[in-house]
């Protein structure tokens, strides 16, 4: 069970920072457009979609991304507690 835990907790940990380097993409032009890009989008947009449709872009800020990492870092949190917790 812990194995599992740490696992997950791992993979958040890095999801977290696909995350944010897809985030940091978009000051790039074309990078978002490559094929790395295009890979990453795939895996983040639908995660991000979710805190898009709740939280507006301020203007031409879209702070949605950091709340999402919030979001992660909790999950992350209460994961590594059931890991101390067994």
């Amino acid at each position: 069970m812990g194995l599992v835990i740490s696992i997950i907790g791992q993979a958040i940990y890095y999801y977290i920072w696909i995350i944010i380097i897809y985030i940091f993409m978009s000051w790039f032009p074309g990078a978002r457009q490559s094929s790395i890009g295009q890979f990453m989008g795939r895996i983040v947009e639908p995660y991000l979609e979710p805190f898009r449709r709740i939280i507006p872009p301020l203007g031409p800020i879209d702070i949605s991304p950091i709340v999402a990492i919030i979001v992660l870092q909790l999950a992350q949190t209460g994961a590594y507690s059931l890991l101390n917790f067994f």
